[in-house]
């Protein structure tokens, strides 16, 4: 089910990966020229600019040269934010490096840092990155749920949970950090609580795969195999290549004897996602074998 948690992480950091723009170039930049102006508005990313478009406005008025070094280090953060959503990881980090060398205080540029090396699967620079921006502002609490996912992908889940509380506890309907928190419940044993942590979040969004997926683990171990193949359905009717959904279905399946559909879900997955029975094994769930 680690695919489940690595698609997870990206969700999460990424609702548009969920990386959080501080303020706006306006309130710490006001330039004379329109043009100025205008690049600010679109470096901010405002009436849903594309990437492409918001880069270029960061860029502009990053060579104009206008503005003051906490202003050009909320460009920077905001063209590498439009760099990392796009998927362009290394030139997203040189701009939040940048963001940082302007201001060493931005905590904002530390948590898209290590989002991004998150993503990339630099694991203790992630870490050294979020640390810092929750040392910088310890109520951060995207900080957190971004830390929690480089745990998740440690396999350190007991760290994740904290990290999770945490969040919660600062933002106490911060969708990711539910979300999170149930996988990592689920994985832990925690299952009623999970239960709750993955209801409440469908509640507000019922097409959230990756909470589907981990609702679905849930009720498997729960011995629920027909509240189980809804919740993996679901996740599968939004994301079909989920490979732990159509694994933990097969399981399911096979749990109430259908042994063709089963084994159908359960190749297919194994087909995705390698040593996926290694991953249930890990989570208390016993593979097809």
């Amino acid at each position: 089910m680690k695919c489940s948690a690595s698609r997870r992480v990206i969700q999460r950091l990424a609702p548009a990966f969920a990386l959080v723009l501080l303020g706006s170039l306006a309130a710490a930049q006001s330039p004379k020229k329109s043009d100025y102006l205008e690049n600010i508005t679109l470096c901010n990313g405002s009436d849903r600019t594309s990437f492409a478009v918001r880069i270029n406005g960061c860029t502009a008025f990053i060579d104009s040269g206008q503005g003051t070094p906490r202003a050009r280090a909320i460009a920077y953060n905001n063209r590498g934010n439009a760099n990392t959503a796009k998927g362009d990881i290394d030139r997203a980090l040189l701009d939040f490096d940048q963001s940082i060398k302007l201001d060493p205080t931005f905590a904002k540029a530390f948590n898209n840092r290590g989002a991004a090396y998150l993503r990339k699967g630099e694991y203790d620079l992630a870490l050294k990155a979020l640390d810092e921006a929750i040392k910088l502002n310890p109520n951060y609490g995207r900080a957190f749920v971004n830390r929690a996912g480089v745990y998740l992908k440690k396999n350190e889940y007991d760290r994740a949970a904290r990290d999770y509380d945490e969040a919660i506890r600062l933002e106490p309907n911060l969708e990711a950090a539910l979300s999170g928190r149930c996988w990592t419940r689920a994985i832990l044993g925690s299952l009623q609580a999970a239960l709750e942590d993955c209801s409440k979040v469908l509640q507000s969004w019922p097409n959230d795969a990756a909470t589907h997926d981990s609702r679905g683990l849930i009720h498997l171990k729960m011995g629920r195999a027909d509240a189980a193949i809804d919740d993996f359905s679901s996740a599968l009717r939004v994301d079909p290549k989920l490979a732990s959904a159509l694994y933990g279905r097969g399981l399911a399946r096979l749990k109430n004897g259908d042994k063709a559909g089963g084994d159908a879900d359960i190749s297919a997955a194994k087909t995705i996602k390698a040593g996926i029975d290694d991953d249930f094994m890990r989570y208390g769930v016993r593979g097809s074998n």
